[in-house]
């Protein structure tokens, strides 16, 4: 059973899936990335792709971010989500059922300059390797700040970028983790040189 470590919802238990279609983030691994950005959450716009349980949003409405966007294609997960959110009573929440690309490539196509994230967390199933896929979209959809951070959860660092070189060279790694069977990747865009304004 997971809880939200911190904050408002400190403590309050969330349901899971139970079978093998959703992974949900282990306590542990939460805690390391949650200690990594914890004074980066407070008033910021949240993207939670891939988002299971949402326990990531949801942990992050709890320290404090201004609002949390949940994304999951499996109508069962995004129950799950609305019944998590419910339970925590936190405010801020907008819940969608769409897959997560999808959702990326629409967004991209509104160019809504104020809406852009401060924090995403990537934590696609891990044998689907759509993480450079994401990163990819979310450049060029133009939906991230440049001071934005990414937090990839993957089966291994190559998983990252995907042996893209031109993604790889497009941001910086902070920090990365290993918790068990996850590598966790802290990455924040890096701007253009020729502009210093876009990323």
């Amino acid at each position: 059973m997971m809880r939200i470590i911190t904050g408002k919802a400190k403590g309050i238990r969330l349901a899971t899936l139970e079978g093998d279609n959703t992974r949900p983030t282990s306590e542990r691994t939460k805690e390391a990335i949650f200690s990594m950005i914890q004074f980066e959450i407070e008033g910021r716009r949240v993207l939670d792709l891939f988002s299971g349980s949402g326990q990531m949003g949801l942990e992050a409405l709890s320290r404090g971010a201004e609002s949390a966007v949940m994304i999951d294609h499996a109508k069962a997960a995004v129950s799950l989500i609305k019944q998590n959110t419910v339970k925590t009573k936190l405010e801020g929440a907008s819940i969608i059922c769409a897959d997560s690309l999808e959702f990326l490539r629409s967004e991209g196509r509104k160019r809504n300059e104020d809406a852009k994230y401060d924090i995403v967390f990537l934590d696609p199933p891990y044998d689907q390797k759509l993480i450079p896929k994401a990163l990819e979209l979310l450049l060029s959809g133009r939906l991230i700040k440049r001071s934005a951070l990414i937090i990839c959860e993957s089966a291994s660092n190559e998983d990252v970028f995907g042996g893209n070189a031109s993604l790889e060279a497009r941001f910086e790694v902070i920090k990365t983790l290993k918790h068990g069977i996850a590598y966790v990747n802290l990455l924040t865009p890096k701007r253009s040189e020729d502009n210093e304004d876009e990323l």
